[in-house]
């Protein structure tokens, strides 16, 4: 499967610019999109017949997804701790 982009919405650009993690976030979508899954700690979420998808930006940030149409669509920016 081919990924053409990641969708994210201004709410959540906002959300990464207000807490610096820019170049974390940046650094993380390139590993995702170069299915370099390990260094990132992807899982899926339970209930996994959701296929809700997390990836780790840093310790204590996490980014919640699913795909769509070969598209990766952000749902939701979480501080883990």
């Amino acid at each position: 499967m081919k990924i053409k982009k990641v969708l994210i919405t201004k709410k959540w650009i906002e959300y990464i610019k207000k807490r610096q993690l820019e170049k974390q976030y940046k650094k993380a979508k390139e590993k995702l999109l170069n299915w370099d899954f390990i260094s990132i700690d992807l899982a899926i979420r339970e209930p996994k017949i959701e296929k809700i998808y997390y990836f780790r930006i840093n310790k204590k940030y996490r980014v919640f997804w699913y795909i769509e149409n070969e598209i990766f669509k952000v749902i939701k920016i979480y501080d883990h701790q």
